[in-house]
């Protein structure tokens, strides 16, 4: 089996909601950590193992604690 695909969560839009892409393809727009978790796992990532690793996901604007455009994830 392969490595796991490349995760990009990109910065917050103007309501807080960051899109997500696993792999090259779109999966939607989080409005927070709970709707990528589902991303995730629908993906066929488990998200306890994936979340966290920096190799695997690509945070744009900001890490896991940003999802309006006025946090500065302080």
């Amino acid at each position: 089996m392969g490595p796991a695909p490349r995760v990009v969560v990109h910065p917050p839009d103007a309501e807080g909601g960051r899109r997500v892409r696993v792999g090259g393809v779109s999966l939607g727009r989080a409005l927070g950590p709970r709707d990528l978790l589902e991303f995730l796992r629908r993906a066929g990532l488990d998200p306890d193992d994936v979340f966290d690793d920096a190799l695997l996901i690509e945070w744009r604007g900001g890490g896991p604690a940003v999802w309006s455009p006025d946090t500065d994830g302080a």
